[in-house]
């Protein structure tokens, strides 16, 4: 891997699917990129304005779940930049599904694949139904180029991703963001279904909540309005999320098989991808996505003033 060194002060660097993530001692520079992942693929294009909006959305849910759990946020010098505290992250996503749908609903409902975690499915359950309680559905994360797998919380401990103190706290710390998380969807017409957290350990010993939280990228977001309709008729609720692009590319022959090319996307689909974004940063926000906030993406020297002003 290329080694960038881009700030004063720098002790690491890590390139991400979407994310280009600087290490400056105790402190971490998390830049989101324009570029955007679909099945595990990273596509041969940049969306304008996607970092901004994930960064900007990102930092808005951080800020709004503190009461629940310290996070890594330590100020949002650009509209595509947070600077957080380091952490050891913690190598286990963190899923919460409130919803049958999705991989869930393929895996152990259409496939009957063996349910990994302690919980009795009700097979009755319609796909795309609320769960009577939301599921917490752990996965260890996997090194790049691979899949992750899920995982039960007796492999967590016996592997040693997390002590069994460590993974208690997490597991209600998760449900209790993913309660505030859909809270936060109702208010704005929204139904939260399902999204993912990671949390790392800080050199005080505390957990933090790391990464991005309720981003259209780590969760699905049905319409609230229109979404029994649909659930009675036996079809897809309409959806605020990445979930438009997967369905494109799987309408166009590719699920990020061997073998399968990603189809072509034109500069219309792009801007449309774009404008869509802009659209999910509005709804789910409650701010529209304006020229200033675009302006001040990737200045670096506002970001280098950050880090002096935070002491690095």
């Amino acid at each position: 891997m290329v080694i960038v060194n881009k700030y004063p002060g720098q002790t690491g660097y890590y390139k991400g699917k979407v994310r280009e993530v600087f290490t400056i001692g105790d402190l971490v520079v998390a830049e989101t990129s324009d570029d955007i992942s679909a099945f595990d693929v990273v596509l041969p294009f940049q969306v304008p304005n996607k970092g901004a909006v994930l960064n900007l959305m990102s930092a808005h849910f951080m800020l709004s779940t503190s009461h629940i759990i310290p996070n890594c946020l330590l100020a949002v010098p650009t509209a595509n930049a947070s600077i957080w505290r380091k952490t050891k992250p913690f190598m286990i996503e963190v899923i919460v599904r409130g919803y049958n749908t999705g991989s869930f609903y393929r895996n152990y409902y259409e496939q009957k694949k063996n349910l990994p975690w302690e919980y009795a499915l009700d097979f009755n359950l319609k796909k795309d139904a609320p769960f009577p309680e939301p599921l917490v559905t752990p996965s260890s994360k996997a090194e790049a180029g691979q899949h992750d797998e899920d995982i039960s919380a007796v492999d967590i401990v016996e592997k040693g991703l997390a002590t069994a103190e460590e993974w208690r706290y997490i597991y209600y710390v998760a449900l209790q963001l993913f309660a505030k998380g859909q809270e936060m969807a109702d208010d704005r017409g929204l139904i939260l279904v399902d999204t993912k957290y990671e949390f790392g350990k800080g050199s005080d010993g505390k957990i933090y909540l790391i990464d991005e939280v309720h981003t259209p990228d780590s969760s699905r977001y049905w319409y609230k309005y229109g979404y029994m309709e649909a659930f009675a008729k036996g079809e897809d609720p309409k959806a605020l999320s990445k979930e438009f692009v997967r369905q494109y590319l799987k309408d166009n022959g590719f699920e990020g098989k061997p073998g399968q090319v990603v189809p072509k996307f034109d500069e219309g689909k792009i801007e449309e991808i774009s404008d869509r974004y802009k659209e999910l940063y509005l709804k789910i926000v409650g701010n529209e996505f304006t020229d200033d906030l675009e302006e001040y993406s990737g200045n670096k020297q506002s970001i280098i003033d950050a880090l002096v002003k935070l002491g690095s």
